[in-house]
């Protein structure tokens, strides 16, 4: 059986109604034979089986649902968006449920170390809905690490500048990059005599040229549409987007089919339909 995020899609398509309508996108019924991985409340929520000996698609990606009351995309907690991801990451240790789940599922984890990552966005205002099924790197306009460490440089800076403290520049590039790696912060440190652990959460919000559900910024993602919104990196990428498309849909002539371009990056290809 081939499955992808292509064909995750065209499940969404064809319960789109329910899609839009259900209280809690957690709870939406979601294929469960496309996946490997099902967890919601935890990154990844849903993983996409592999596409074994596949020419076209390589399946395997990671899912994270965003649920809203409003077009604002929910804050990302204790995770930064990626277009990307190292599965070695998530798979940590022979008790990690997500390691259990895609064995059990038949997944050899190891053929695809790097993995896409999508977003299932929904956004509700009144009786209008967004649904939106967008890669990662939509979000991703700076690398992770440039982030962190650009973001710990803000406070070394406001911090020379109070007068609290003084850094020569070769000082403060070496902690910029001891900083520059989420994982630093994602540990639990243990302090001697401390009756607490400490653990560092980084939550992500999205600003405004990154809501893809903001009218003003993006007024093509319209009310009461479901999205799939890809990467454009030319003509070749988009060529590849559509014949994936035309292998799942039986006919494209349904979707409205068009660009949108990033206030930070790129161009995205957009498939639309009416729900």
């Amino acid at each position: 059986m081939r499955s992808s995020i292509y064909h995750f899609f065209k499940t969404l398509t064809a319960n789109k109604a329910a899609l839009k309508s259900i209280a809690k996108l957690d709870n939406f019924a979601f294929d469960e034979a496309l996946l490997s991985c099902k967890r919601v409340g935890q990154f990844p929520d849903l993983a996409i089986r592999i596409c074994k000996d596949d020419e076209l698609f390589t399946g395997g990606e990671l899912v994270e649902l965003k649920d809203s009351k409003s077009y604002s995309v929910s804050s990302f907690n204790s995770t930064i968006p990626t277009g990307k991801k190292e599965i070695a990451k998530i798979v940590k240790g022979k008790n990690s449920e997500v390691l259990r789940q895609m064995i059990e599922a038949g997944d050899d984890i190891s053929s695809l170390p790097e993995r896409e990552v999508f977003y299932l966005i929904r956004g509700q205002n009144k009786e209008n809905c967004k649904i939106v099924l967008v890669h990662g790197s939509f979000f991703e306009t700076v690398k992770v690490s440039e982030l962190i460490a650009k973001s710990f440089s803000q406070v070394l800076r406001e911090s020379m500048e109070s007068g609290k403290a003084k850094f020569d520049d070769k000082t403060k590039a070496i902690l910029e990059t001891l900083f520059s790696e989420q994982t630093s912060f994602s540990k639990v440190r243990n302090v001697e005599n401390a009756s607490v652990k400490l653990r560092f959460r980084i939550m992500t919000e999205v600003k405004a040229e990154g809501n893809i559900l903001n009218t003003r910024k993006y007024p093509d993602i319209s009310a009461n549409t479901l999205n799939f919104v890809l990467p454009s990196h030319d003509a070749d990428a988009d060529r590849l987007n559509l014949d994936k498309m035309n292998v799942i849909f039986d006919d494209l002539k349904e979707f409205k089919i068009f660009h949108i371009k990033h206030h930070f990056s790129g161009k995205f290809l957009v498939f639309q339909l009416p729900v």
